[in-house]
């Protein structure tokens, strides 16, 4: 058998570990606004935390009256601003390695002297790292609820958004309604067109229902081809309209399928919250509503208003 030498352990350096010691008092304790500023920074991955600090330490050493910051990440536009006033304006585009991570700008009632300036950049150059990190977190938290096929959330975002819904119209009393919408024989599409067409189809149709809803509601894609659509202080008259209008704006779709053109119908399942009821329960009376609607006839709409 072949012997394995052991692997030796190095004996501990004292030296090292009393510099080691100092230096993590140092970091804990050190005035330097970088140091500490850096290490403010490590604790969070929330940008408008981060951002927070930056104000925070950037405002004791270069005095500020507004610091505004704006970024677009994925398909969101995120906004942090704090202060108020000033006709005199700095503004810094903040990248690193080619990529935009944002524009933060300040203003203040007296001009910036050049001085200022470069401390400023000094201590943006001490933040960019973590706030390119919080801004890849937020974009990996927006993938994982976004369906990859048509861009709109996916189902978990849907599950997360009813559970917010169900507490906010539960604690305000403010109607809030579910439409589930089913693309009608969308099986024999896939079949007869093959997954291509079927997906462009898929792609349309989230689409056409993102038009045909107001700015304040939220589509979804809740499974294959069906899709969910929340609607915020809204009754159950007003989200059977909307649901006929989506269903109108569906039959709308024509896809140039080669030998003919592929049109497609909808049906539509409609529930609005009821008190003291769960997110899931009252997503089961959407789902019943649109079976409902799927086994009379499909291309209709259904409300189910309780459940049994």
């Amino acid at each position: 058998m072949k012997n394995i030498p052991s692997i030796q352990k190095s004996a501990s350096q004292p030296q090292k570990l009393a510099a080691l010691r100092q230096a993590h008092q140092d970091w804990n304790t050190t005035p330097d606004v970088l140091t500490r500023l850096t290490r403010r920074l490590s604790t969070t991955l929330s940008l408008e935390q981060q951002l927070a600090i930056l104000a925070d330490e950037l405002g004791s050493v270069v005095p500020f009256d507004t610091l505004n910051y704006r970024h677009r990440i994925g398909k969101q536009d995120f906004v942090y601003a704090t202060g108020m006033g000033g006709p005199h304006r700095c503004e810094y585009r903040l990248g690193l390695e080619g990529a935009n991570y944002g524009t933060l700008s300040l203003y203040r009632r007296q001009r910036f002297f050049d001085q200022e300036l470069e401390g400023v950049e000094m201590i943006l150059s001490a933040a960019i790292c973590p706030i390119r990190n919080a801004c890849r977190f937020i974009a990996i938290e927006q993938a994982s609820l976004t369906d990859s096929l048509t861009g709109i959330p996916n189902k978990r975002a849907m599950d997360d958004d009813l559970q917010r819904a169900s507490q906010l119209s539960e604690r305000h009393g403010q109607p809030y309604s579910l439409i589930l919408c089913d693309l009608d024989h969308f099986k024999n599409v896939n079949d007869t067109h093959g997954h291509v067409v079927g997906d462009h189809l898929l792609q349309i149709a989230a689409a056409e229902l993102e038009k045909a809803v107001r700015t304040s509601d939220s589509v979804y894609r809740f499974g294959g081809e069906e899709f969910a659509v929340l609607l915020p202080h809204t009754g159950e008259q007003d989200a059977r309209e909307v649901a006929e209008r989506i269903r109108e704006a569906t039959m709308a779709i024509r896809v140039d399928a080669g030998s003919k053109e592929l049109r497609v119908t909808t049906s539509c399942g409609v529930a609005t919250f009821l008190p003291k009821e769960t997110a899931q329960e009252w997503l089961a009376r959407a789902d019943e509503a649109l079976y409902r609607a799927k086994h009379q006839g499909r291309n209709c709409t259904r409300v189910f208003a309780t459940i049994s």
